[in-house]
């Protein structure tokens, strides 16, 4: 039981790691690296930084079932970031590090919601009745 303890703190750190790097890095990699000319900086916050504030509280107060759906807003990182790869060569370094902090968040929320929902004795699946 310990060793899950542990196991579910340190898939915490590396979630919350991931989602504060893209929390950060969105907004200076669009407005300051390599600001877009179509996208306005209004524009270009609301669309890369608001999804990202939805699932702040759950995330800090541990919530399994938080840890769990924000893996759907996580998926936006990871198709502006493999999209940049393809589309634009000139950014790719800054895509590599998007895909790497969308990583990171997706394994550790995925990973966490798994693990602490366990430990919590929480279920996606409906208990069976016995006859």
């Amino acid at each position: 039981m310990s060793e899950q303890r542990i196991s579910t703190t340190n898939l915490r750190k590396m979630a919350l790691f991931g989602y504060f790097s893209l929390l950060i890095y969105m907004p200076i990699w669009l407005i300051v690296l390599s600001p877009n000319s179509a996208l306005s900086t209004t524009t270009s916050l609301l669309l890369f930084t608001l999804p990202l504030l939805f699932p702040l509280k759950g995330l800090l107060q541990g919530n399994p079932y938080t840890y769990a759906w924000s893996n759907f807003i996580v998926l936006i990182y990871f198709l502006h970031s493999l999209t940049t790869l393809w589309v634009i060569p000139e950014e790719r370094h800054w895509a590599l590090l998007e895909l790497v902090f969308a990583s990171t968040m997706f394994i550790g929320c995925s990973y966490y919601a798994k693990y602490r929902g366990q430990e919590l004795g929480l279920s996606i699946r409906k208990a069976k009745k016995d006859k």
